[in-house]
């Protein structure tokens, strides 16, 4: 009887030794919160504990000690999404909290896509750390900026020494920690470059099991020529590919998603591990320079700005630009809007169509070309293109590998007329998509913005509510969510994220950022495995 009441007393004893110290079993409890997982299964009602950045325990029946709780009674528990399009370079220093982001819901980002991405990778992952943002950060490496770096903006193939100078650049970026290899293909002087060199510059991401993501060739009436070239750089390269904001741009294209994501899912089931991206939008964005014939870009700003003061050369780049809007049954450039134009800001909102009769121009279509000459020879200008449809838009979002992307920077509140993709591209799903037209499930919007991209960029203690896991959480109203971002009105934070946690630390509560830096950088898997040295 002796013993027996000594061990009956053990357990009770070091129980009560373990709970009455000053230290808390862990830093923050999550209370009575509905769990999505990030798996895509159904919701669950739980609690999550958080200890040193890191998911300690999940489950119905623990409820440790700790030093904060929050209460998520009526709310969804979610993983920290993770935005796997974005174009943050540049603006990092400007808008350190990223509140853009973080009011949607973001907790991570991917940059360096659509072939734009800083060089020395190592170099720009140390500064991003040294920086402290709000938001974890990832890099692809840019095909464009390496090509730039060896051979400038020159409309030729590389000589043999030229590439072998850009494999150096991208193994090197992939082992300081670049996820893959990123290519821009509309743009210069990607579009210069034929097939068989990016083949050769993905095979070397390949080798350190990174990705290879496109903006492709074409995202109009070639597209399907542009993703067949994507699915024979991944075949040839043996190497995984993601297609960025997949898209049927132009009235012309309207409904070919009926073609275009079949030709995914019959990649898939050939063995190409294929996946895709989009923004839930019916307007994209990028710059004016996309308007003008490829080789009047070439070799920079003087040079493009003497090419289009040749009489001769100005007609045939005017002509080349009517022509194509008559084949999107257009009459004029109205579905091209100035975002920023940095000579003259009141430009900034306002259709090229608009910004023509300011000018005092004749309401004639060849004026309206002139006008985007003018703003090309100043330098040009970023723009809002309208010109998708909702159908296409849905058609491509019910596809199961398909992920959300917003396709922006760091926003800087009230600087120009940006795409509201910047500001409400989740909620816009969560609200639009998933709660009023139930286009898909909420458990698989989730899946598609935490787990899928966590999946495809190796991000592996991301994505997921799992003990271990990184506790990047978000938890919001499913009833109040909403993108408050408009094309004439973009500069709105969403609303509906009560509560987001970037590496178990607390940085939007009660719908307001506090002001928190906690990301840091994330490095894909060729990171210091020397093993795989070129």
């Amino acid at each position: 009887m002796k013993w027996s009441f000594f061990f009956l007393l053990l357990p009770l004893s070091v129980f009560s030794q373990k709970n009455s110290g000053s230290r808390e079993d862990c830093d923050i409890l999550i209370t009575n919160g509905k769990i999505i997982d990030g798996t895509g299964n159904n919701w669950y009602y739980g609690n999550i504990a958080i200890k040193n950045g890191r998911i300690i325990k999940i489950g119905r029946d623990i409820l440790p000690t700790s030093a904060r709780i929050i209460d998520a009674e009526g709310l969804i528990v979610a993983p920290g999404f993770i935005d796997v399009h974005t174009h943050i370079e540049g603006d990092e220093a400007k808008q350190p909290t990223a509140d853009n982001f973080i009011y949607d819901g973001v907790t991570t980002v991917i940059a360096g896509n659509c072939g734009a991405s800083n060089v020395d990778i190592g170099k720009y992952l140390h500064w991003i750390d040294s920086l402290k943002l709000s938001i974890n950060v990832a890099t692809l490496v840019g095909h464009n900026d390496v090509r730039k770096a060896v051979m400038g903006r020159a409309n030729r193939d590389a000589t043999a020494e030229e590439m072998k100078q850009m494999e150096t650049l991208v193994d090197k970026a992939m082992k300081d920690g670049a996820v893959g290899l990123s290519t821009g293909l509309i743009y210069i002087p990607g579009t210069y470059t034929k097939t068989p060199e990016i083949v050769d510059l993905a095979k070397i991401a390949a080798r350190y099991h990174g990705v290879y993501a496109s903006h492709m060739r074409d995202e109009g009436d070639s597209v399907t020529e542009a993703i067949e070239e994507a699915l024979t750089i991944g075949r040839e390269a043996k190497i995984p590919v993601e297609i960025s904001h997949f898209k049927l741009s132009g009235q012309q294209n309207w409904g070919r998603s009926k073609v275009t994501v079949p030709m995914i899912d019959a990649a898939r089931k050939e063995g190409i591990e294929v996946t895709i991206d989009q923004y839930p939008y019916t307007a994209s964005s990028t710059s004016i320079s996309t308007l003008i014939p490829d080789e009047i870009l070439a070799d920079g700003q003087d040079s493009i700005r003497a090419r289009l003061q040749r009489p001769a050369t100005k007609k045939y780049v005017i002509d080349y630009m009517i022509k194509r809007l008559k084949k999107r049954k257009l009459k004029h450039f109205s579905y091209a809007v100035v975002a920023y134009y940095a000579p003259d800001t009141t430009y900034n909102g306002k259709s090229i169509e608009q910004i023509n009769l300011m000018r005092g121009r004749k309401h004639k279509v060849k004026e309206e070309a002139e006008t985007i000459v003018d703003i090309m020879m100043d330098g040009g200008a970023s723009a809002v293109f309208h010109g998708m449809s909702d159908e296409d838009v849905k058609r491509i979002m019910k596809y199961p590998y398909n992920m959300f992307a917003s396709d922006a920077s760091i926003r800087v509140m009230n600087a120009g007329m940006p795409h509201p993709r910047g500001y409400g591209t989740n909620a816009r799903v969560l609200s639009k998509y998933v709660r009023d037209e139930k286009v898909i499930s909420l458990e698989e919007a989730v899946r598609r913005m935490t787990s899928l991209p966590a999946q495809k960029f190796q991000l592996k203690d991301r994505g997921l509510l799992k003990e271990g896991m990184a506790a990047d959480i978000v938890i919001f109203d499913e009833k109040e969510v909403k993108d408050m971002s408009t094309y004439e009105q973009p500069h709105a934070y969403s609303k509906g994220f009560h509560f987001v946690i970037v590496n178990g630390v607390v940085t939007v509560e009660n719908e307001k950022h506090n002001g928190t830096r906690a990301g840091k950088s994330l490095y894909g898997p060729g990171k210091n495995d020397n093993s795989l040295a070129f």
